[in-house]
C-alpha cells in the first residue's frame, strides 16, 4: 500500500491512483485511533466535502469507519468550504473535524484536511501523530453497513453546515450596509464550494464560475493571476464592477480585483485589514505573518505600536499562535488569512466580505483605501516565481544559499539575509529577493518586493540569471 504523507496542509493524491477509499479508510481508521487515545470523552466528529470529484463517495467511506470505530459523526449535508466545518468543528464540540479537498490543486487531485475543535488546522504534532497510526491496510468491513443504516442508528447526523455558517455570517457583517452602498461586486468561486453561501449572503452580486462542474474547466483553481485572465477580461466587458473577490477550491483563500481587472495580491489586503481593523474599527490585537509577506506589514505596526510576528510557511504556525493569543491578523502571501472575531482559521468569504465591508462604511473606492496604505508606508510591488528545475539543481542553488554564496544578484547588492523558512536577501528597506525550495515538488519559488513591479520583475530577473548560471 502507499505510504501516506501529510504535507504543509493535509494528505493530497490522484484520485483513483492513490486517492481511493481503502486510503481514505487506512487514514479514517487513524485518525479514530487518535481520536479514541486523546478525546476518549468526546468520540465526535464532523466531516463534509468541496466540489470535487467523488466528494461524496470519500465523505461517506470516512463516515462508516468512524461509526465502526463507536464515533459519532456529523455529516455535511452539501458541499461546504474547508472553514465551514472548521467552524463547525468548534460549534458543535466535535474532538475533530475532517473535509476531502485538495484545495486550489488540479482537478485530477483530491485531499483529506484535519481540524481541531478550536476551529482551525490541527497543529504538527497533533498531525504527526495520526500520520504514525497509519496501517499498511484499511480496516476490514469498513463498508459493511449503508449510510442510511447508519443514520437510522443515529450513527450519523446530517447537518447544515452551509446554514451554520451563513447564520454566523449574518450575526458578524452589517449586510444591509453593504446592500444600501449600491456597489456592484463580481464573485468568481472558480466553480468550489464557496459558491452556494455567496450566493445566499450577497445574492445582488455578478456570479462567475458558481455552477458545479469538478473540472474547474481545466485550471486549478487557485486565485493568482496566472488564472484569472477570463475573469478579468469579464470584469472590464461588464463595467462599472467596483470590487470582485475570488476563492480558491475550497473557498479558505481570497484573491482580489478592481473594477479595471486588475489583481490587487494578498499583502494589499493583509495591510487594508489592518488598517480598518486598527484604524476604523479601533480594535486591537498583534499581527502575526509568514516569512514571504511584505515589510510594509512591518512598517504599518511600527508606526501603530502593534505587535509583529513574522513565522514559518505555513498557515498551521499562524494558528498556533491565534489560539493562544490575541491576534489581529494573521495571514500570509498565498491569501490565507483569519482575522479578529472569528475563527483561527484562513477564511476566503469572511476576508473577501470584510473588505466589502470596510468600502461600504467608508464611502471609500478601493483605490482610495490603497492609496490611504501607501500613505501610511509608501507604494510597493510584489512579484513571485516559481521556477521548475532539477531536484539536484534545486539542492544545488539550496546548498549555495545555506554557504551564504550570494553577496549580489546582478546589479543588485546584497546588505543582509534572514533565514527564518528559506533565503530573504535585502538590498535596501524597500527591496528584496527571496528564495525557497519546495518541500515536495522540483520547484525552487523566488519571490521579490520594490517600489512598483517592473523593478519586482527586475529583481526576479537578474536573480534567475545569477543562480541558474
Amino acid at each position: 500500500m502507499t505510504k501516506i504523507k501529510f504535507g504543509t496542509d493535509g494528505w493530497r493524491a490522484i484520485i483513483a491512483k492513490e486517492f481511493t477509499t481503502d486510503n481514505v479508510a487506512r487514514v479514517t481508521q487513524a485518525v479514530s485511533t487518535f481520536i479514541k487515545q486523546e478525546h476518549a470523552e468526546n468520540l465526535t466528529v464532523v466531516i463534509g466535502h468541496d466540489c470535487r470529484f467523488a466528494g461524496p463517495l470519500f465523505v461517506e467511506t470516512a463516515a462508516k469507519v468512524f461509526a465502526m470505530n463507536g464515533i459519532k459523526v456529523y455529516m455535511a449535508n452539501t458541499f461546504v468550504s474547508t472553514p465551514m466545518i472548521s467552524y463547525a468543528a468548534n460549534q458543535l464540540k466535535t474532538a475533530l473535524g475532517v473535509i476531502m479537498t485538495a484545495s486550489h490543486n488540479p482537478p485530477s487531485y483530491n485531499g483529506y484536511k484535519l481540524k481541531g475543535n478550536y476551529g482551525g488546522p490541527l497543529l504538527v504534532d497533533d498531525v504527526q501523530a495520526i500520520e504514525d497510526l497509519i496501517k499498511d491496510t484499511p480496516p476490514s468491513n469498513y463498508d459493511a453497513k449503508s449510510i442510511d443504516e447508519l443514520q437510522a442508528s443515529g450513527s450519523v447526523e446530517f447537518i447544515d453546515l452551509e446554514g451554520l455558517y451563513c447564520l454566523h455570517v449574518e450575526r458578524n457583517f452589517d449586510l444591509q450596509a453593504i446592500k444600501d452602498s449600491g456597489l456592484k461586486i463580481a464573485y468568481n468561486a472558480m466553480f468550489g464550494s464557496g459558491q452556494a453561501a455567496m450566493r445566499r449572503i450577497l445574492p445582488d452580486s455578478i456570479f462567475y464560475h458558481c455552477e458545479h462542474n469538478p473540472t474547474f474547466e481545466g485550471i486549478s483553481p487557485e486565485p493568482i493571476m496566472k488564472n484569472l485572465g477570463d475573469f478579468s477580461d469579464f470584469i472590464k466587458q461588464t463595467g462599472g464592477i467596483d470590487i470582485a473577490l475570488v476563492n480558491d477550491g475550497d473557498a479558505d483563500r481570497i484573491g482580489l480585483m478592481d473594477g479595471d481587472g486588475n489583481f490587487i495580491d494578498s499583502h494589499h489586503i493583509l495591510l487594508l485589514l489592518i488598517h480598518y481593523l486598527r484604524k476604523y474599527k479601533g480594535l486591537s490585537g498583534k499581527v502575526c505573518t509568514g516569512f514571504s509577506s511584505t515589510n510594509k506589514i512591518k512598517t504599518y505596526c511600527e508606526k501603530y505600536d502593534i505587535d509583529l510576528d513574522i513565522v514559518k510557511i505555513g498557515f498551521k504556525y499562524i494558528c498556533g499562535i491565534m489560539i493562544n493569543e490575541d491576534v489581529l491578523v494573521g495571514g500570509e502571501e498565498s491569501g490565507g488569512i483569519a482575522i479578529k472575531g472569528h475563527i483561527p482559521e484562513r477564511d476566503g468569504i469572511w476576508i473577501g466580505l470584510t473588505l466589502v465591508e470596510f468600502m461600504a462604511k467608508s464611502g471609500k473606492t478601493l483605490h482610495e483605501l490603497i492609496q490611504e496604505i501607501y500613505q501610511e508606508v509608501g507604494s510597493f510591488a510584489f512579484q513571485r516565481i516559481d521556477l521548475k528545475l532539477p531536484e539536484a539543481q534545486k539542492l544545488a542553488i539550496v546548498e549555495k544559499c545555506k554557504q551564504d554564496a550570494f553577496s549580489n544578484f546582478g546589479s543588485y547588492q546584497v546588505e543582509h539575509r534572514e533565514t527564518t523558512d528559506g533565503y530573504k536577501y535585502y538590498f535596501d528597506e524597500n527591496q528584496w529577493v527571496m528564495i525557497r525550495p519546495s518541500g515536495t515538488e522540483p520547484v525552487l519559488r523566488t519571490y521579490a518586493e520594490s517600489t512598483d513591479k517592473a523593478s519586482a520583475e527586475k529583481i526576479l530577473k537578474e536573480t534567475h540569471e545569477t543562480i541558474l548560471n
